[in-house]
């Protein structure tokens, strides 16, 4: 996966007076992932773990379709939910009842059949009447309840989170980590992204460490995470538990 983006660079005081000022347009091409491949079989918990700018979410974006690929294909077998930031895909000046609607809509689902699943969504949220008012009026927790909810209750077959569950209280995290309990006994697969070691080991049967966009290790949760605190330098007991995260 490579970016391409221009900056201006700074001209010289001879290239300002030759060009009056004007700045040279440069073409930089960045590789956020490079050679990165690998299979996740089914009911399977992938986590993914690496540094900031390591391209974490950009690996789960071009998995959940958002972005294309440079080279190569990423296969998907199965109907996919994403939850890659806080109410990503809603529209903030919509009701919660609105946003559940055009949620369901955007993973495929018809009209009929997101009203269908909408009474539960909502009973699930716990947000009340504040479902009729628009999302503006919202707390971050509010919006990271009802983005969750309406990510698992749509069935996906492949569920990817990206540090969605970092904002919410201790409550919203308890369920969440419930419901994504039950969607593993259900077979379905789930990526997660996360800084929060001690969730991905205790969440996931896979994890990936990625450095720089290229694929360090792929295997069990601990190893992984061993190799990766051992790169980095970090205490294994400073790492943040499942209640902190």
């Amino acid at each position: 996966m490579t970016y391409r983006t221009t900056f201006e660079k700074r001209p010289t005081l001879k290239d300002s007076l030759r060009r009056v000022g004007r700045g040279e347009r440069v073409v930089r091409e960045v590789e956020a992932l490079k050679n990165v491949s690998f299979d996740l079989p089914r009911s399977r918990v992938l986590g993914i773990v690496g540094n900031n700018g390591a391209g974490k979410t950009t690996l789960v974006r071009a998995m959940s379709g958002i972005l294309p690929p440079t080279e190569g294909r990423i296969e998907i077998r199965g109907r996919v939910s994403t939850l890659l930031a806080l109410g990503v895909g809603f529209n903030t000046k919509l009701s919660g009842y609105e946003n559940i609607m055009l949620g369901g809509l955007a993973v495929g689902y018809s009209r009929a059949e997101v009203e269908e699943k909408t009474d539960e969504i909502a009973e699930w949220t716990e947000l009340g009447d504040f479902l009729d008012m628009p999302m503006t009026t919202y707390s971050s927790g509010m919006s990271a309840r009802l983005a969750f909810a309406v990510a698992v209750h749509m069935e996906p077959d492949i569920l990817i989170v990206d540090e969605a569950l970092s904002t919410g209280d201790a409550s919203f995290k308890a369920k969440a980590h419930e419901k994504m309990n039950s969607l593993l006994a259900e077979a379905h697969t789930m990526v997660l992204v996360s800084h929060a070691l001690a969730t991905v080991e205790e969440l996931c049967t896979d994890a990936i460490w990625l450095e720089k966009g290229e694929l360090k290790m792929y295997g069990p949760p601990g190893e992984v995470i061993e190799a990766y605190n051992a790169s980095t330098g970090v205490d294994p007991a400073a790492v943040t538990t499942m209640q902190d995260f």
